[in-house]
């Protein structure tokens, strides 16, 4: 059964910073290519970052390139996304999801989290 456990979101004003974190097993850390999308309100789902798993390959989506940052800590099983110079359009439901083939679409992902909640106040 594999777990992708999302932490990190809340409110933050524009221009603020949150720190997203999604933990899962070794196992799962092992296997998977791991990334986030969000849903904003009334929106379809969409990419957000990626990241291989040994790190070559970083993926972001071209609104949040520069202001987005996706890492990885393999003694905690841990992907971050360090989210800067956050604008009200970020607000959203954000989901950890993991990839077996390093494929960042939607309905291509093995696993989803269940999300966390990020509100950008104006």
């Amino acid at each position: 059964q594999v777990q992708l456990v999302e932490s990190g979101g809340g409110l933050v004003q524009a221009g603020g910073s949150l720190r997203l974190s999604c933990t899962t097993s070794s196992e799962t850390f092992r296997t998977f290519h791991l990334g986030w999308f969000r849903r904003a309100p009334g929106k379809e789902r969409e990419f957000v970052a990626a990241m291989s798993r040994n790190t070559d390959d970083i993926y972001y989506e071209r609104s949040v390139k520069g202001r987005f940052t996706i890492s990885r800590d393999n003694g905690k099983n841990t992907v971050y996304l360090q989210m800067d110079n956050l604008k009200p359009e970020d607000t959203g439901v954000y989901y950890c999801a993991a990839s077996r083939f390093n494929n960042w679409y939607v309905n291509g992902m093995d696993y989803w989290g269940e999300g966390t909640l990020v509100t950008v106040s104006s």
